[in-house]
């Protein structure tokens, strides 16, 4: 490992341990007192968070284990659960591609990619030199990662001594993270537009195509209409002659 790539790395790392890294681990609180409700063993617990890396997903496939569905069932189930994520990991991934990379180096970057990390490497990776891009990015993941499956751990470890209401509490962590690191992040009119036109129609979404598939309706939705609507303002500012003048 060369000092640039070092630098990087330890870098991703101090900035997952910030806060992000937390707020992600701490919702796995109560993936860890689920599966231990289940009745599976610690190791299955935190290789479910190690091999899933979703709270969502594995919450799906627990309860639907807990109550007697199949593996195969609740396996497609979480598959499924997982689509949100594609849009996030296609939009990440040019900025993690250099040269001579192999697949299975852009699968492994690509695994981790959810919510919170997603929105930290949006923000940080566009303006940092390719040759960080990488071991930043795997060093922020790798940290979240870790403390994560620690955190998945830590809760199976105190079931019983977290309240139920807590640890189902715990998983809107991200949720909450995630908008006010939006908004945060937002820059242009097209992103205010986006994050706003999403919230509003969720409500309409979720009416039309069921709380299955609304946030990703309403957000596609919401999406296109905010960037027509910034690309037409941009374009239309273009045309503009800047100091023109007939005199």
């Amino acid at each position: 490992m060369n000092v640039i790539t070092r630098r990087y790395a330890l870098a991703g790392a101090r900035s997952a341990l910030v806060l992000p890294a937390w707020i992600i681990g701490f919702s796995f609180l109560g993936v860890g007192s689920l599966v231990r409700d289940v009745g599976h063993p610690i190791g299955a617990a935190m290789l479910s968070t190690l091999m899933i890396y979703a709270a969502p997903a594995q919450l799906i496939l627990y309860t639907a284990l807990a109550n007697g569905g199949s593996v195969v069932a609740a396996a497609i189930a979480v598959a499924f659960s997982a689509i949100r994520l594609f849009p996030m990991t296609l939009s990440l991934m040019p900025y993690l591609r250099r040269p001579n990379q192999s697949t299975a180096e852009l699968v492994l970057l690509a695994h981790p990619v959810a919510a919170t990390i997603w929105i930290e490497s949006m923000r940080r990776l566009p303006p940092m030199e390719q040759a960080g891009r990488v071991p930043y990015y795997a060093g922020f993941a790798i940290t979240c990662t870790t403390i994560c499956v620690t955190m998945t751990g830590i809760g199976y470890a105190l079931v019983g001594a977290l309240p139920v209401a807590l640890a189902a509490g715990l998983v809107f962590i991200i949720p909450i993270y995630f908008t006010i690191a939006m908004a945060f992040g937002a820059m242009r009119l097209g992103d205010w537009l986006a994050i706003g036109l999403g919230m509003a129609l969720l409500p309409v979404a979720t009416w039309a195509v069921t709380s299955d598939y609304d946030i990703l309706a309403g957000g596609l939705v919401a999406g296109t209409i905010a960037y027509g609507i910034d690309r037409f303002r941009r374009r239309r500012t273009e045309r503009v002659p800047s100091g023109s003048s007939d005199v």
